[in-house]
């Protein structure tokens, strides 16, 4: 059930915007980081964060099936090499549709040992970013802090063209790209 393509087996990176708004300049940011992947990478946006039903531990009891949206998720999380997040901050803290996506990949096996990097579209959340590290460090993620990128857009209605024009944006997009995919193949 993914959506990567599989016959060639690109290097899958799954890209998770912490941000509902329709104008995000998360996802905004993730889709240009999507457009700058190199031939045989892969970056496929999670657009199903508002379909997940509020995590409930007990939806997730071993032998019960999951909620449809939750199995999407854990499917792609699988399949995937890798992960990008990019989470705004609200009232020093994640949003709640993020939380509970990651509260959904807790007891999943899915998550353990993924590279991931974390994207920040606003260099003044720096209490999401924290917590979101916390939380990852505690779903035993392999965090790859050398492919952690910060971007200005604070303010800003941006859409991914808006990012790619932005060279100094470009630049460190395609750093975080580039450390991210060295980590998933050394």
């Amino acid at each position: 059930m993914s959506d990567f393509p599989s016959p060639t087996k690109p290097t899958r990176i799954l890209a998770i915007s912490g941000s509902l708004r329709r104008a995000s300049t998360n996802t905004a940011a993730l889709e240009a980081l999507a457009r700058l992947a190199p031939e045989g990478v892969k970056v496929l946006l999670y657009r199903g964060l508002a379909n997940l039903p509020p995590f409930s531990l007990d939806d997730d009891i071993e032998d019960k099936p999951k909620p449809e949206p939750v199995e999407t998720l854990r499917a792609l999380v699988d399949a995937s090499d890798a992960l990008v997040i990019a989470a705004p901050e609200y009232a020093h803290g994640l949003p709640g549709a993020l939380k509970n996506a990651l509260d959904w990949l807790v007891a999943s096996e899915t998550f353990a040992g993924k590279p991931t990097a974390l994207l920040n579209t606003s260099p003044r959340a720096f209490h999401a970013q924290a917590s979101l590290r916390e939380i990852l460090s505690t779903m035993a993620a392999r965090l790859i802090p050398e492919a952690f990128v910060s971007i200005s857009l604070t303010g800003k209605a941006v859409t991914p063209d808006d990012v790619l024009a932005d060279t100094v944006c470009t630049r460190r997009l395609s750093e975080s790209l580039e450390a991210l995919i060295a980590a998933i193949r050394g």
